[in-house]
């Protein structure tokens, strides 16, 4: 096929440790992140294979605006075939690695195979010379920051890395990848992490990917006085307006409290006693005394969503403490304070743990009786021993399905054996039939509904569209809090190609980038049976009395997988839903 633009898919043997480039298909161009990792892997990956085999196949995809000056775009998918679920997985992450691939005019990174010897560790550097396999044995084993720390010590200030922590290497189920953010420490805080993605990356031997842009100029759309208008105007009306993640989605929990969708004790309730301590607004008022803000984690972002957080002696200790950590690490175990979530999200960035996952995994693990509830203390222990690959910590770091088989404990809140995310789909029925529907399994970037009370025949409807919004969301390279709807994302992509692009095309882009993940998922072996949540939820209540409980049908989430007229108003809807 022709070369599009001159972009290219770099391709990364680590069976041999060699790099090729081939050309971006000319008609994949509206394609990326998300949607064009998920063409890849249907085409080029065997659903069947082992997710920790040599036939898996890791992609990283920027997305199509990354790169540009449009505002808050720079996000990457990660994708393969998840060790966790057993079928397709996209995370995405922040930072800059996504604007730095796509100003060298790389789309896509491809790696395949995996090194035959596994103790080896291998890093892959990509520049304005091309790409190279370097040997990474000196990481071998090091916690994320101080990989970073010690891969920067010799690299220039334009750099940027993707990483994994020893959780990855150890090939543990939850393991998540990390990007590095803008600040001038770049720290390795922005977590591509459901999934268990950072295992995959850990069964290739691969232990980092350092991007080095230099000099290289931001992608240059073919109407640049119309691009750069709409750049204006955009960034203008978005500061303009209410600007809902103005202190990033730890605010949200007092609200999520309220609407009894807050985790429990391993969701045997839906709303914290400690919510108060809990609260973002508990993080911003700390600011003033311990000093830390928020920032953007990337350049070029608008919302500024993210919190620096400092620990009482006024030194950096992560970044950014979001909603689902605060109510998975947080209220799911017990905890009952902001600060022990801190101390403990530290943890797992710097192991390379997916926050939910092991959250939930160790409220199971509360639950079965095996730590005490709100332990933070012991839970850093636990995290610590997950990063050491001791017996119980591989048991957490593989997830919350795992420590259940082990402890022969039933109330083990997972989908297609991923755990379900903060946001409860008892008192939000429709995002439950997003967890159970979606080819993700339970994943709050997926589909969000909030919207409590919604009456049963909408559910399907509002699911489906949250999705397939979301998914071109995280095509585009925007990210979900800057809300961009299909005829703001359809306008950018017309400036930067020099052609008109329609909303419709924009929605055919989420669909089809839906059912390509929906028949990998076929051809993997997943069934309608796995389209379902588990029976605590079902059976299970929260709210007054316990009367809120998923009592959804199986016809209607049969519903949200199947295709229906576009409807104007999903053009103008925002992603998160």
């Amino acid at each position: 096929m022709p070369e599009s633009n001159g972009d290219r898919i770099l391709r990364v043997d680590m069976t041999t440790q060699t790099t090729s480039f081939d050309p971006f298909p000319a008609d994949w161009k509206i394609l990326g992140g998300r949607a064009l990792s998920a063409r890849i892997l249907l085409e080029e990956c065997d659903p069947k294979c082992d997710p920790l085999g040599p036939e898996n196949v890791l992609v990283m995809a920027p997305g199509v605006l990354s790169g540009t000056s449009a505002p808050t775009s720079g996000r990457i998918s990660m994708g393969g075939k998840s060790p966790l679920t057993n079928g397709i997985k996209e995370a995405n992450a922040g930072g800059n690695p996504g604007q730095h691939l796509m100003k060298l005019n790389i789309r896509a990174v491809v790696v395949k195979g995996m090194p035959a010897d596994p103790e080896r560790r291998y890093g892959v550097i990509v520049d304005e010379q091309g790409a190279r396999v370097v040997s990474a044995d000196e990481y071998k084993g090091m916690w994320n920051y101080a990989a970073c720390e010690k891969l920067f010590s010799n690299q220039p200030a334009s750099a940027s890395a993707i990483c994994i922590g020893p959780a990855g290497e150890l090939q543990l189920r939850g393991a998540s990848i990390h990007c590095t953010d803008q600040e001038k420490q770049r720290h390795p805080a922005r977590a591509a992490a459901r999934g268990g993605l950072g295992a995959v990356m850990g069964s290739k031997g691969l232990k980092w990917v350092l991007v080095d842009p230099a000099r290289a100029r931001p992608r240059q759309p073919a109407d640049a006085a119309g691009f750069n208008a709409l750049v204006k105007n955009y960034s203008k009306a978005y500061r303009d307006g209410p600007q809902i993640f103005k202190y990033g989605t730890s605010a949200i929990l007092p609200t999520a409290n309220l609407l009894n969708t807050l985790p429990y004790k391993n969701r045997t309730e839906g709303q914290s006693p400690d919510a108060a301590n809990l609260a973002g607004m508990k993080i911003v008022e700390s600011f003033e005394v311990r000093g830390g803000g928020m920032h953007n984690c990337m350049t070029g972002c608008i919302v500024q969503c993210s919190n620096v957080v400092h620990g009482e002696d006024g030194n950096y200790l992560t970044s950014a403490l979001e909603f689902e950590t605060l109510a998975l690490l947080g209220s799911n175990c017990g905890v009952d304070s902001w600060e022990k979530v801190a101390d403990l999200d530290r943890l797992c960035d710097e192991i390379g743990v997916d926050t939910i996952e092991a959250g939930a995994a160790i409220a199971v693990l509360m639950d079965a009786g095996q730590l005490e509830w709100g332990d933070a203390e012991a839970m850093k222990k636990l995290l610590a021993d997950v990063g050491s690959g001791t017996d119980l910590g591989t048991t957490v770091g593989n997830g919350a399905a795992s420590v259940g088989k082990r402890f022969n404990h039933a109330r083990v809140p997972v989908v297609k054996g991923q755990a379900v995310p903060a946001w409860d789909p008892r008192p939000l029925k429709a995002t439950g039939v997003t967890y159970a529907s979606s080819p993700m399994g339970a994943d709050h970037t997926a589909g969000l509904v909030i919207k409590p009370g919604m009456p049963e025949d909408q559910y399907a409807q509002a699911s489906r569209e949250s999705q397939l919004v979301n998914a071109v969301c995280d095509s585009s390279g925007f990210c979900q809090f800057l809300q961009p709807s299909l005829k703001d994302i359809a306008e950018f992509y017309s400036l930067l190609y020099g052609e008109p692009v329609k909303p419709e095309q924009m929605a055919e882009v989420g669909w089809q980038c839906l059912q390509d993940e929906w028949a990998f998922n076929d051809r993997a072996g997943l069934t309608e049976a796995d389209d379902d949540l588990p029976a605590c939820l079902r059976e299970e209540g929260v709210g007054p009395g316990g009367m809120m409980k998923f009592d959804v049908s199986a016809d209607i989430i049969r519903q949200a997988k199947e295709r229906a007229p576009w409807r104007e108003e999903m053009f103008a809807m925002r992603a998160t839903g």
